[in-house]
């Protein structure tokens, strides 16, 4: 049940406002300068081979540093590391900007100040998402978790359009307002009221490191609704194959592709912005089972619909479930978490979110490959469904979970 939120609000929260404005700016940043990397280090190659190796030096410290930075998001002053984190990223935009304005057009430069910038943003994600729950109190943090990702969802689908925009000017102006923006999350986070009392600091082993994996393991619902999240996104990547499905389905051109593949985070957007102004009150776990099924569902519309309007109001849904599912799952594994641990299962979820994500397009697009397009991505959409009825058995205490705090296991 959602209930009518109580008179309390965000905005007194002023830390909560500070976290939102920097998180915000930077999404923001960091969106435009993804687009307009890679238009530049294209424009200057022509050739889709270094396009790849963008990709894959964003990858690589994802994968073999996030559970680092997780043991140091709990062993050090979050604010300090997501400060000096965002202020590596901003040196290496900085650099980025005078390579530019110099005319010193050396790809591999490019991709090297792209990799010191990846793996700062690795460091950072730990600490930043663990942060959320010392600014507001329990009862406003699924509130608090909608608002941050309404922020993300907004620079998702502006943040790539301004850049684009501003690149008519010259790279050097995005560069230049990507900065900027990346300055103000800086000094944002500075103004950060945050208290921490970190562990006795101990060396990193793969103990320590794999210490949130075990924390997982052994915790029944936080396991649940990780691994669900792992499963579902990994089953229903059909944007993937929206291309496809635009050019050979709907025949439409590339307005129309511009408009399918903003419509999951338009739902996003609004059901987030909605669910930023209400409570969670009840029945959290049958609520978020019933919204995974609705994201499975609403891609099996989409993978047998012909109509190009039904296709869209399908991906809008499947936005708009995915909001809220995810913000029970991000409010319910932080409240269950010990401040001590945020840090290190904050980097395993990521690991996981990241890696289905990808791994969700490459089984979708396989599978378009072998079986044709609409097998495939309506084996995505009955697969989530199965899915949610097996961690609905599995994991009963879930599934009767009715709020999001006072149950920490």
């Amino acid at each position: 049940m959602i209930m009518a939120s109580p008179a309390e609000s965000l905005l007194q929260h002023r830390s909560f406002v500070a976290f939102w404005l920097a998180r915000t700016c930077s999404s923001f940043g960091f969106q435009m300068l993804s687009i307009i990397v890679g238009w530049q280090i294209y424009a200057i190659t022509g050739k889709a081979f270094y396009l790849g190796l963008i990709g894959l030096v964003q990858f690589l410290p994802s994968v073999t540093l996030a559970l680092w930075a997780g043991h140091i998001a709990d062993q050090r002053d979050r604010r300090r590391i997501v400060f000096f984190s965002q202020l590596v990223e901003w040196l290496a935009i900085v650099a980025l900007t005078l390579l530019t304005l110099l005319h010193h057009n050396d790809v591999w430069t490019i991709l090297a100040l792209v990799f010191v910038l990846s793996v700062a943003k690795v460091m950072e994600a730990p600490a930043m998402q663990s942060m959320l729950p010392a600014l507001v109190p329990p009862r406003l943090l699924a509130r608090a978790t909608a608002a941050s990702a309404v922020g993300g969802q907004a620079a998702m689908i502006m943040g790539p359009a301004l850049g684009g925009l501003l690149y008519v000017a010259g790279a050097q102006v995005v560069y230049m307002v990507t900065g900027l923006l990346y300055l103000l999350s800086i000094v944002m986070v500075s103004r950060l009221r945050y208290e921490q009392t970190p562990p006795p600091r101990t060396p990193a082993t793969l103990s320590t490191l794999f210490a949130g994996v075990r924390f997982i393991r052994e915790r029944p619902d936080v396991l649940g609704v990780i691994s669900l999240d792992l499963f579902a996104v990994l089953l229903g990547g059909a944007t993937a194959l929206l291309p496809i499905y635009a050019h050979d389905i709907l025949h439409t051109g590339p307005l129309g592709l511009g408009l399918l593949r903003a419509a999951p985070a338009v739902g996003a957007l609004l059901v987030g912005f909605w669910l930023s102004h209400r409570a969670l009150e009840r029945h959290v776990g049958m609520i978020m089972f019933i919204c995974v099924a609705g994201f499975g569902a609403a891609t099996l519309l989409f993978a047998l619909s012909t109509w190009f309007w039904l296709s869209m109001l399908a991906l809008f849904a499947t936005g708009g479930f995915d909001m809220v599912s995810m913000v029970i799952r991000g409010a319910l594994v932080q409240l269950d978490t010990p401040d001590e641990m945020r840090g290190r299962v904050n980097a395993v979820n990521s690991i996981f979110i990241n890696t289905s994500n990808q791994l969700g397009e490459f089984e979708s697009g396989m599978l378009a490959a072998w079986l044709g397009v609409v097998p495939a991505a309506a084996i995505g959409g009955i697969g989530t469904l199965v899915v949610v009825g097996l961690w609905m058995h599995w994991f009963p205490g879930l599934r009767r979970r009715q709020r999001l705090e006072n149950e920490v296991a």
